[in-house]
């Protein structure tokens, strides 16, 4: 129940964000005609970790926004043009930070000749921090293939104190970011 608890405590970081843009990073079958897409079917993908109820109706009422903003319709039967997943998950980086504080006077190069100098002194000190990235992949499914047409993953250094409006703000500029280049274009 422990992990379990943290692990919903860590999805919930997912939409928490600072300053840092989204890494954007996305693919698509190049075989595909994506104007023919106009309905799709939320479904939830096998072996997905899953988010707390808040969270994912924070993601899905994103994509949906955006998704209604390209002209898609969400449907609940399975006469949907794609079927729509997503998986989202935290992870953890450490981050060392060190800082010198030289000072003094020591041996170099003086008109023209070498010079030996007594030592000064110097001073390191460092610092380990944790960094948190936030990570939401979107996968859309042809229904009729039942294939992967297009898959994308928005990734954010987040920051786990941010406030509940700030993570949902964050959550949507993700969204918006990552469905920004939807449909992709066709190339001649």
């Amino acid at each position: 129940m422990k992990k379990l608890s943290i692990f919903l405590t860590a999805v919930l970081l997912l939409v928490a964000g600072g300053a840092a843009a989204q890494d954007i990073r996305y693919n698509f079958d190049k075989e595909s005609d994506f104007s023919k897409f106009k309905t799709y079917k939320w479904v939830n993908l096998k072996d997905a970790a899953k988010v707390n109820d808040l969270v994912d109706k924070q993601i899905i009422d994103a994509v949906d926004k955006e998704l209604a903003a390209k002209g898609l319709s969400k449907v609940d039967g399975d006469n949907a043009d794609l079927f729509i997943g997503y998986q989202a998950a935290v992870g953890q980086e450490k981050q060392f930070s060190s800082y010198s504080s030289d000072w003094g006077y020591g041996g170099g190069w003086y008109r023209g000749g070498w010079y030996g100098g007594a030592g000064g002194m110097s001073t390191t000190t460092g610092q380990t921090s944790t960094i948190y990235i936030g990570q939401l992949a979107l996968d859309m499914y042809d229904s009729a293939k039942r294939s992967l047409v297009w898959r994308g993953v928005a990734s954010k250094t987040i920051d786990p104190k941010a406030k509940p409006e700030k993570q949902e703000k964050n959550l949507k500029k993700a969204v918006a970011k990552l469905l920004k280049k939807y449909p992709p274009e066709k190339k001649s």
